[in-house]
């Protein structure tokens, strides 16, 4: 089974293909990917390999964690799974309104 690890710090010109050679170094990679602003286009400074398994995840984390990679000192740990962002309610929604005058 895959392990999902979170990978932060990340200089802003690493790329998928960078992470994921760093990776390969402590075991097989199921996939790597940066995360990257939707309008900017540019990376967020952080990203997520999967490993494929425990062995290879644990490895990574012990001889990445804290370590240099392209001048960024990175972090390395298991990923936690996505929180649900909560939906805005009917009075909270910033649909339309505006300012008004009493």
């Amino acid at each position: 089974m895959a392990i999902k690890l979170f990978v932060g710090k990340l200089s802003f010109d690493t790329t998928d293909d960078s992470l994921q050679t760093l990776f390969l170094q402590h075991g097989k990679v199921v996939s790597a990917h940066v995360i990257m602003d939707r309008e900017t286009k540019r990376s967020k400074g952080f990203g997520f390999v999967e490993m494929e398994d425990q062995a290879a995840a644990q490895a990574a984390i012990t001889a990445l964690d804290g370590k240099e990679f392209e001048g960024r000192v990175i972090v390395v740990n298991i990923a936690k799974p996505r929180e649900d962002r909560p939906q805005p309610s009917g009075s909270q929604s910033f649909q339309g309104g505006g300012y008004q005058r009493r």
